[in-house]
């Protein structure tokens, strides 16, 4: 009864296509180690960023896990907050004590750069960073004048 009916291709799927086939096959991003390269990402999602507010403070939450602390370069100027880096490849060695042969490798490595925009009156002499289990968080307060006051309210009679 169906053996008549034809998959319909309109072509509009043509396209995609090679996306496909490029997803399916794996694409071309490894160093000459195996290792994925962190330029092979898309620009500025190395490393990710969350943003929040407090009533007294922004919030930058940097995820650089396997980055030593001590090679992150946080600077700001202006109102753009920017991070830089390097992340190594951790060489592992076998028992006998050589290097051991990597089949596959999807950890990126490489230099790294990333800037965002800030709001407006915070007091970035104060902005303080620390690091823990590869989550590195910015705390920048905010201008005393830009802080939220209560304002008590007084009953005339």
């Amino acid at each position: 009864m169906f053996g008549d009916l034809r998959r319909f291709d309109s072509g509009l799927d043509a396209p995609f296509h090679w996306l496909q086939q490029w997803l399916e096959q794996g694409h071309p991003t490894s160093t000459p180690r195996g290792a994925a390269d962190i330029r092979s990402l898309a620009r500025d999602s190395f490393p990710a960023i969350n943003v929040g507010r407090t009533d007294e403070a922004v919030h930058v939450y940097l995820f650089v896990p396997g980055v030593d602390p001590s090679a992150l370069e946080i600077s700001v100027q202006g109102n753009l907050l920017t991070v830089s880096g390097k992340r190594e490849l951790l060489e592992q060695e076998s028992a006998s004590g050589e290097a051991a042969t990597h089949y596959r490798q999807e950890r990126l490595l490489g230099e790294f750069r990333r800037s965002i925009s800030l709001p407006e009156g915070l007091d970035v002499d104060r902005a303080e960073a620390r690091h823990r289990h590869g989550v590195c968080e910015v705390v920048l307060p905010k201008c005393e004048e830009l802080k939220p006051r209560r304002i008590d309210v007084e009953a005339v009679h």
